[in-house]
């Protein structure tokens, strides 16, 4: 392939950059002399890691390897591909921060469900590797073994959950076998409800998933009991299941910045609609994220707006940092109109590998970014790429996917209409869904990238994914080829303000206080509701908590909120007790209630001094109540009817009227 060293030394100045022919055979002594010099070391090659990590032995600093050869080199533009390397060694040169694992262990006992013999064979075929109970669903004739070497039950599975090494499933219609049956199994009378525990589950059942995402539950194996050689993987994936197993935990969860709730009433649920697995469930004023059942899609992350969900794979802000080195090296090194491809390693790996070995390659403006779910990418990511130069974001996904991406399109929606209302003419975000090689390659060569910023941004910042969010928008507002103050935004983004009807408004200031990010606000010294708009997060706390229904949410971008000063939605006049003077609520309410309550009620005679207990503050009031004399309950009725709810509706409505 051809290597274009002019374009690298351009970006790479202070590094000795090296060329080879046969760096893994012939020339391999030059690599283990650079492998002893100290700092740091960028090998692009990934096809001979395990030969140079060898060679390398136990080197203070790790060293990075980038693959070069199918994501720029073999290709059609090769020739033009120097500025793409350049833009690939920066990136991969950015520092990934080690994620957290999660320990999971399972010792062997696995449910074989299914319909029929086939799930008594995979019995068979693992009874001398795990501890294996067979449980059949509505059996027909199936005739018992002459031995038996493991149990084998009736029963259906009503409901399942757990995971990895901690399964719990309901079953209905359960029943051991007789031990006299003969030619038939013949079960015992059978019960529901019953519960059973394992570390596995192989599904063969041809039923329903025990799971949503079912392809994403660790521990859970299902295949077609028509198709024998799906069975023998499954068979063969569970036998390798025993021990104790480390996998990532995803998601770095800090409860107290959640806004799900408080009080027990709902505010932002955005994660618990788009979990596909079910790993996140309700904990009180926050959400529970189970790190054994999570799969690592990270759409809770991208959408959570207050930054109490984040990425681990890498942090939000590492992906900034890898995607800054990579654009602003590609300009650097003279590349025109970059166009970024986010893609997974499982699936898109393989398509570019395939696309450089069997077809014509990525075209050079190409800059394929590896990413452990495309899923995880946010808002604050693509913001980003277009504030350091990107033409278009395109996003490869699998033709059939997983699981539910409602995330990720939330997400592109919001994206367009960011770039679209900042002047970015045409589709510049959008995915490409494909398992072919040859289509992923004909897509790309057909896109028309557009026009990119004048100046680059070049800022460099780390933290949560909101504040990320607030420094990229507003870079991208400054170099927007039309910026504009306020853009609208779709329902369920992370941003906005709030509309109040201040007519129906009484300044209880509920949801003051349930406000968590302190966008509402009140003042100490007068009754006033005031809001900052750069807080809002959208969560819908303030909109659930209103007794009086009269706050509306409005998702939408102000770019000058960041600078704006708190904006007062209404204040009034403040009560004034009339025994001490001291402000103790609002005027207009404490007049509303006073002008209600007397000749009305009978504890409130019309012209009687009693009335004046409503105008005075908390202190003031038990001091009248103690130096006078207050029954409350003088002139009761001596039997009243019970009042009902039916009662107090009735004379509120006739008080509306």
């Amino acid at each position: 392939m051809h290597l274009d060293t002019a374009s690298v030394r351009r970006v790479c100045r202070n590094s000795e950059i090296a060329t080879f022919h046969h760096l893994c055979r012939a020339e391999l002594e030059q690599f283990r002399n650079a492998a002893k010099a100290e700092g740091s070391l960028t090998v692009g090659c990934t096809q001979e890691v395990p030969l140079f990590s060898d060679e390398a032995g136990e080197r203070p600093q790790p060293i990075d390897f980038v693959n070069l050869r199918e994501t720029a080199g073999w290709s059609a533009e090769g020739a033009q591909a120097g500025p793409k390397m350049a833009a690939l060694l920066a990136a991969a040169a950015e520092p990934t921060p080690d994620f957290p694992l999660v320990n999971m262990s399972s010792e062997g006992v696995i449910l074989i469900y299914g319909r029929d013999e086939t799930a008594i064979e995979a019995g068979r075929l693992l009874a001398d590797h795990l501890d294996v109970s067979v449980m059949i669903t509505r059996p027909a004739q199936i005739a018992p073994p002459s031995t038996t070497s493991f149990p084998i039950v009736k029963g259906t599975i009503r409901s399942a959950k757990g995971h990895f090494g901690s399964f719990e499933l309901t079953i209905d219609e359960y029943a051991a076998p007789r031990p006299s049956s003969r030619d038939a199994f013949i079960f015992e009378t059978s019960r529901s409800g019953a519960t059973s525990r394992c570390d596995l589950v192989l599904d063969l059942s041809d039923g329903p998933p025990l799971f949503p995402a079912h392809d994403l539950r660790d521990g859970y194996l299902r295949a077609d009991p028509r198709d024998p050689a799906a069975m023998l993987r499954a068979v063969l994936k569970a036998r390798d299941l025993v021990g104790s197993f480390d996998k990532p935990k995803y998601i770095d969860f800090t409860a107290d910045l959640c806004a799900h709730s408080r009080s027990k009433l709902t505010g932002c649920h955005r994660c618990l609609d788009l979990c596909p697995t079910g790993a996140i469930t309700p904990d009180g004023d926050h959400v529970r994220i189970s790190a054994e059942i999570c799969a690592g899609c990270g759409q809770c992350a991208a959408a959570c707006p207050t930054g109490a969900a984040s990425y681990a794979l890498p942090p939000a802000d590492t992906l900034l940092h890898k995607l800054r080195a990579m654009l602003l090296a590609y300009d650097q090194a003279g590349g025109i109109k970059p166009v970024v491809l986010l893609h997974d390693g499982e699936h898109g790996a393989p398509l570019i590998d395939a696309l450089a070995r069997h077809g014509d390659g990525l075209p050079a403006n190409v800059l394929p970014l590896a990413v452990n779910e495309v899923t995880q990418i946010g808002l604050e990511a693509i913001v980003a790429a277009f504030a350091y130069g990107a033409a278009n974001v395109h996003l490869l996904l699998r033709a059939k996917p997983l699981h539910d991406m409602a995330g990720l399109w939330q997400t592109i929606t919001m994206a367009d209409a960011v770039l679209s209302g900042l002047g970015f003419a045409g589709r510049r975000i959008s995915t490409i869904d494909t398992d072919d090689p040859d289509t992923l390659g004909d897509t790309l060569r057909s896109i028309e990238p557009g026009a990119t910023v004048q100046r680059p941004a070049t800022f460099r910042t780390t933290g949560k994914r909101r504040d990320l969010l607030r420094f990229a928008l507003t870079e991208l507002h400054r170099a927007a080829p039309a910026p504009t103050d306020v853009i609208a935004l779709p329902e369920g983004a992370p941003l906005g303000a709030i509309t109040v009807n201040v007519d129906g408004c009484t300044l209880c200031l509920s949801c003051v206080s349930a406000c968590p990010t302190g966008a509402l606000r009140d003042d100490p010294d007068r009754p006033a509701l005031k809001f900052v708009e750069d807080a809002c997060v959208q969560c819908g706390l303030c909109k659930s908590t209103c007794p009086e229904k009269v706050i509306t949410l409005t998702p939408q971008i102000d770019f000058t909120a960041a600078t704006a000063r708190t904006r007062i939605i209404k204040e009034e006049e403040p009560a004034l007790c009339i025994r001490c003077n001291k402000p103790f609520g609002v005027k207009s309410t404490v007049d509303k209630i006073a002008a209600k309550l007397e000749g009305r009620h009978w504890m409130y005679p019309a012209s009687n001094k009693r009335i004046d207990a409503i105008r005075m503050c908390a202190d003031c009031r038990v001091i009248t109540m103690s130096e006078q004399p207050f029954d409350p309950f003088a002139g009761v009725p001596e039997r009243a009817a019970p009042r009902t709810t039916e009662d107090y509706l009735h004379e509120r409505e006739q008080d509306t009227k």
